[in-house]
């Protein structure tokens, strides 16, 4: 990273990693992509492909993807990325950071894996919602 005039240089490479690799780890987990062209991952994220092109090769350098290359194309030309172990980490606590508050349960939702979520208590009022009897 680069610190310029009040680190301004720097925060906006941080703010880009965290863009690029929580765009990467959403499409992997979805199953959506695992290798990205950065045309492609700009288009996502409505900005250009050269400042993600470079951002992109710069998480190459810091070991948070790795450049590959796509049948029939020249090693020097590799145009796609994955997450590395490191990125994948890094992807996926950035994104839960970031949309924590959208992916924890409701107030009065039952917790993944609550004991009322069991065909065999079909009718049986849940601890979390004594009001009533869960279908």
């Amino acid at each position: 990273m680069s610190a310029g005039p009040n680190g301004r240089e720097a925060l906006e490479e941080l703010s880009w990693r965290a863009e690029i690799l929580q765009a990467m780890y959403w499409m992997h987990g979805e199953g959506l992509a695992d290798e990205v062209r950065p045309a492609a991952l700009a288009d996502f994220l409505a900005t250009d492909s050269d400042t993600v092109a470079r951002h992109m090769r710069q998480l190459a350098a810091d070991g948070y993807l790795e450049a590959v290359a796509s049948l029939g194309e020249p090693a020097v030309a590799r145009s796609h990325y994955r997450l590395t172990p490191l990125g994948l980490a890094e992807g996926g606590r950035s994104f839960r950071d970031e949309f924590a508050d959208l992916t924890r349960p409701a107030h009065g939702a039952c917790a993944p894996g609550c004991w009322c979520d069991d065909p065999s208590h079909a009718g049986e009022p849940c601890p979390s919602h004594p009001e009533g009897a869960r279908a």
